[in-house]
């Protein structure tokens, strides 16, 4: 028994959607279901006609009823299967039976199964972890960008990439970024307690003691290399009246007392000076914190900063910079194709190479990869079950149940024949207790 529906694709096949169009394979599916048809619906012809043959001639010869019990039950079997397969896909011989054509009627029930299905057996982060852990990407693409050839091309696939992105951008738009973006941000963020953490880490484990060892022996090369300097500052500021050699002597004074002074405190860490250093810095920082006209000085000079013509003159020039170093950058690449690797190429081969070195980093990349794939997925998980819900939806419903059918109809087919043998079992049994009981 086989059903007048055809298979053959629908007259507007070029309007379907790519997934419901009959492939090559398709066809050869639609061959393969059709033969599995022809063998099922052989099998019931043929118990068919042993039932008719076995009715005929049980009067005469009463063994015959078994097989006549065996064929009458693999007839009902078959033909409950046969309704049952059709029934998924089509009206059984065109009539509209109630419950039949059941993935035409409940296409979009089933889009939406499907898709919940896909969410919470296939999109969890669990499965996709898993998946991932074993794949190791990270590992795989540290010794992909590893390959010169592909470092390469990823280089260059980046310096264009950029070059043409900053291309479009308009000055003045980007001016307008860095104003909204970051500019409009230094005016939100409060400079004095800024400062006065800059000023900690600064301190921390003296190394403003560092600093002003560093600034004590510049004080010393400075007076060193002017002291001639000092000493003509000296007479130009000495009354007419007072001798050259006075005038020697206060400078020699002066000198050497200074130098004696920049000796003294770069060789003893406790001295007096080092600690009203100490002070003078905790005092700033506390300032920093506490102070209101040091909070608000701080303050109105970040503003005159953040005003001042030069701010947007060098954010205009830095873009134009940047600009102009990626359209060199990327018009060098074209043009150079047996070029040394460069420094961008290098960088990106050198550090696929270190991940393939070390172990640990390889497992942190991969760790990277897993963790940001399922964030993702986990993220999207919700639309793709509604984008399968709303893509199913949108097919047509004959065309869906037809291609469906020939996926895993075949397979079907096998429940008919199975439900013929079966049931001509099942039938041959209740016949041989029957006769046992009576």
């Amino acid at each position: 028994m086989t059903n007048p529906a055809p298979l053959g694709p629908p007259a507007a096949d070029d309007a379907l959607p790519a997934a419901l169009r009959i492939t090559p394979d398709d066809d050869m599916r639609r061959v393969r279901l059709a033969q599995m048809k022809r063998v099922a619906t052989l099998m019931l012809v043929v118990v068919a006609v042993v039932f008719v043959a076995a009715r005929v001639y049980e009067a005469q010869y009463p063994w015959l009823g078994y097989l006549r019990a065996f064929a009458e039950a693999a007839m009902v079997g078959g033909i409950a299967d046969w309704f049952a397969v059709t029934a998924l896909f089509r009206h059984p011989l065109g009539i509209p039976i109630p419950h039949t054509a059941i993935v035409p009627a409940r296409k979009d029930r089933i889009g939406t199964a499907l898709g919940n299905f896909v969410q919470r057996n296939f999109l969890t982060r669990e499965v996709v972890a898993s998946k991932l852990g074993a794949m190791k990407l990270g590992e795989r693409a540290a010794a992909w960008v590893a390959r010169p050839e592909n470092s390469r091309r990823l280089a260059r696939a980046a310096a264009h990439g950029l070059s043409g992105a900053v291309g479009v951008l308009r000055d003045d738009e980007v001016q307008a970024l860095v104003d909204r973006g970051i500019v409009a941000r230094l005016r939100r963020l409060q400079a004095a307690p800024l400062a006065a953490k800059t000023f900690e880490l600064l301190t921390a484990d003296g190394r403003h003691q560092t600093l002003l060892d560093d600034a004590l022996r510049l004080a010393a090369r400075f007076l060193d290399e002017n002291e001639e300097m000092i000493r003509a500052r000296i007479r130009q500021e000495s009354p007419w009246w007072v001798p050259g050699a006075v005038e020697n002597r206060l400078g020699d004074k002066i000198v050497s007392g200074v130098e004696a002074t920049l000796v003294a405190v770069a060789a003893d860490p406790a001295h007096p000076l080092r600690k009203r250093y100490d002070e003078a810095v905790e005092r700033f920082v506390q300032n920093l914190r506490e102070n209101p006209a040091t909070i608000a000085r701080a303050e109105q000079i970040k503003l005159e900063l953040l005003d001042h013509p030069g701010v947007a003159e060098f954010s205009r020039e830095v873009w134009g910079d940047v600009k102009s170093r990626l359209a060199q950058y990327a018009e060098r690449l074209a043009t150079e194709t047996e070029a040394e690797p460069d420094q961008l190429e290098r960088w990106m081969a050198g550090l696929g190479e270190k991940v393939l070195a070390d172990p640990a980093l390889a497992d942190k990349v991969n760790g990277w990869v897993v963790e940001l794939v399922t964030y993702s997925v986990e993220q999207a998980r919700e639309e793709v079950a509604a984008l399968i819900a709303t893509t199913v939806a949108a097919w047509d419903a004959d065309a869906t149940s037809r291609k469906i059918e020939l996926q895993i109809g075949r397979d079907l087919q096998f429940i008919r024949i199975n439900g013929t043998l079966v049931g001509g079992l099942v039938g041959l049994l209740l016949y041989v207790v029957g006769q046992s009981l009576g």
